[in-house]
């Protein structure tokens, strides 16, 4: 990613503030996400390949019923609903800092934000958190509940791009897709409400540039 920005500064050189700066717009952190999707990936397929797991087993790739969708996606929607309230009666916008991710330059930009944020970032983020993290911890001594509270504050303490409010409303949305992962013993019903999630945050953030 430093190689394609550079390479899109042309002669300047960027000073590292400038680069993050740059990083940060929507556009470029659509293509991170999407770059990084097949990467992280065969990290998780090389370590449960290694401890003599199946990956689809390991990770609970196992495929949902239609009831189990819409489940994840009506309680998805009273979260949000609920979250939607608070911040309303706060009188705030919460912890998202939104303005760098409108930066998208045009219809391509926008589109590699919207893949980048919607299925790439939610598939990898769930594969590694609700499935990877989920299983082995949920098998320890902390059992599901306590891997199901672990797993949201890790989620929520490794997005540092929110303040400290932000974080506390992903770790309570990290609550509830632990609680969707342990009760369909599948990790898919998480990556869709993700999903969904991300969605509707990306097409309510404001005008896009």
């Amino acid at each position: 990613m430093s190689i394609i920005l550079a390479v899109k500064a042309g002669p300047k050189t960027l000073a590292p503030g400038e680069l993050q700066a740059l990083a940060s717009q929507g556009r470029w952190y659509g293509v991170w996400l999407i770059a990084g999707t097949l990467p992280a990936i065969a990290v998780l397929w090389i370590a449960i390949r290694m401890a003599g797991r199946e990956f689809g087993e390991y990770l609970a790739l196992n495929w949902p019923t239609g009831g189990e969708i819409v489940r994840a996606l009506a309680i998805t929607t009273i979260f949000l609903s609920i979250e939607g309230f608070v911040l309303s009666k706060m009188g705030a916008a919460g912890g998202y800092q939104p303005d760098p991710m409108l930066v998208v330059g045009g219809a391509a930009g926008l589109l590699a934000w919207l893949i980048g944020g919607c299925i790439a970032g939610p598939l990898v983020e769930e594969f590694v958190v609700r499935g990877f993290l989920f299983r082995g911890w949920s098998q320890s001594s902390l059992g599901p509940i306590g891997a199901i509270v672990l797993t949201s504050a890790v989620w929520a303490m490794n997005h540092t791009q929110y303040d400290w409010f932000g974080r506390l409303l992903i770790f309570a949305f990290g609550l509830v897709l632990g609680y969707l992962r342990w009760t369909s013993n599948s990790t898919w019903p998480t990556v869709v409400a993700h999903s969904a999630c991300n969605t509707f945050i990306l097409f309510t953030l404001g005008r896009y540039v």
